[in-house]
């Protein structure tokens, strides 16, 4: 910790300067990071619907604003677009994350009671930390070398999409033959489609995340390689020089990426699409619960090892793990869908636990786009939700019970199931809906005003 920073603590701590929260917000693809950013960044401006959240609710914050972020080399998040896309005369979901960006929200506090009125309003900056989640299970390949790792791909892309095109693309190259980089760029190319097709198809665990969402390295020998079986003997001229860009790819894109945004992080949101999960099936049920277990392995304070000498002893206080989409199901489905993601997480959140770290699991909408009915069908009253498809059609979803016991689909999909036997979950993509907003109010959402209490309620 540097000497200003040392100074900024303690002015801090005696109440002489501003308070900054840094808020990482991560998740897998689809899980609606850029939504929830939006839509929580908007109920802060304007707080009627924020009711849980305490300092909204009485009154404690008196204002708030956007302001330059503090990073002049971090892309801003544009939220003003994304707000546009969402709340517009024609409401349609923004484009995704695919790059980090920023966005710095101001609030100026004054707490109420005694210790309030004598301290007096104060500022508190939250910085808010978007970035791929794709890019985050990039973690585990840091203790791996590229046979690990490669045995590890192998094994687990059997009977994922686009795995026996990759299969045979290898087995036309001789190992022992001379490097080449068309060779290489046609196995990295055929790698590259089977992970893309594994993410269509419900899988979260694709790695190198990289490899899906590029960027500026598109093209380079980093993102230019792929797993390969076992060398026979000794490895041949592709498996060195492909052992040799896996070393490189972990040294120029992975420590980098954590060690200037993610090493940073006081708060952390990882937001899942678990119904999406479910809906695609055991496989890709049990492919997120191990993922999400990797991606908080990132979240161990004193961990040894190469992320340990990054993060020193700055730790992440507090984690929200956030099963987005509950607008997809009736309120009375709600807690069922909170209990699936605690159980998926439960191994990875007792060790943040452990570790001092307070952690929350809850079923959120950053943004309602459903309103709840029952229909009535076959002699039952079902308990459904009615929004407009992307299409323009309006429709009621009635998904399918959940269980009560999330043991009912985490076993069978940990015992290596490919389809539910006793239920069929359905999932529809609704639109976002034409919303006229009160003065006051932001988008409506669900419990996104419990997500902000717990992330940092504590600190206004």
């Amino acid at each position: 910790m540097g000497l200003s920073d040392a100074a900024g603590g303690l002015m801090r701590g005696i109440g002489l300067g501003d308070t900054v929260i840094r808020l990482g917000v991560t998740g897998l693809s689809r899980a609606g990071k850029t939504v929830f950013i939006t839509s929580l960044v908007a109920n802060l401006l304007d707080r009627g619907r924020m009711h849980a959240l305490r300092a909204a609710n009485d009154g404690t914050i008196k204002a708030a604003w956007l302001q330059p972020q503090p990073d002049d080399t971090v892309p801003r998040f544009d939220y003003e677009r994304h707000l546009a896309a969402l709340t517009g005369p024609d409401p349609h979901w923004p484009e995704g994350t695919r790059h980090v960006s920023q966005l710095r929200l101001s609030l100026r506090v004054q707490p109420r009671g005694l210790m309030g009125g004598l301290r007096g309003t104060r500022t508190v900056h939250l910085d808010i930390v978007d970035y791929p989640g794709e890019w985050l299970l990039d973690l585990r390949l840091m203790d791996k070398d590229f046979a690990a790792w490669s045995a590890e791909v192998l094994e687990r892309m059997q009977g994922r999409p686009g795995a026996t095109g990759f299969m045979n693309t290898v087995a036309g190259i001789d190992p022992q033959s001379a490097f080449t980089e068309p060779v290489a760029k046609r196995l990295a190319a055929t790698y590259t489609e089977h992970l893309h097709a594994s993410r269509e198809a419900g899988f979260s665990d694709c790695t190198p995340g990289r490899f899906l969402l590029p960027g500026e390295l598109e093209g380079s020998p980093a993102l230019t390689f792929a797993p390969l079986p076992p060398a026979e003997g000794r490895p041949g001229p592709v498996h060195r020089e492909f052992q040799r860009r896996f070393d490189a790819y972990k040294s120029r894109v992975v420590r980098p990426f954590f060690r200037d945004h993610f090493a940073r992080i006081d708060r952390q949101v990882v937001l899942t699409d678990v119904l999406g999960a479910i809906h695609a099936g055991p496989p890709a049920v049990e492919d997120m619960r191990r993922a999400m277990a990797d991606i908080l392995t990132a979240f161990r304070p004193g961990r040894a090892g190469w992320l340990a000498q990054i993060l020193g002893t700055r730790r992440v206080e507090r984690i929200l793990f956030a099963a987005t989409k509950a607008d997809h199901l009736h309120h009375v489905q709600h807690q069922r869908l909170a209990n699936i993601l605690t159980a998926m997480l439960r191994e990875a959140r007792d060790r943040a636990d452990f570790q001092g770290a307070r952690t929350e699991a809850m079923a959120i909408a950053a943004l309602r786009t459903t309103t709840e009915e029952i229909i009535h069908q076959d002699g039952q009253d079902l308990p459904a939700v009615r929004g407009t498809l992307m299409d323009g059609r309006e429709a009621a979803l009635y998904p399918g019970e959940l269980p009560d016991n999330p043991a009912d689909l985490l076993t069978p999909a940990r015992n290596g199931a490919k389809r539910w036997l006793d239920g069929d979950y359905a999932i529809m993509n609704f639109a976002p809906a034409p919303a006229t907003l009160r003065q006051g109010d932001g988008p409506p959402h669900i419990r996104l005003d419990r997500a902000a209490e717990f992330l940092i309620g504590d600190r206004l």
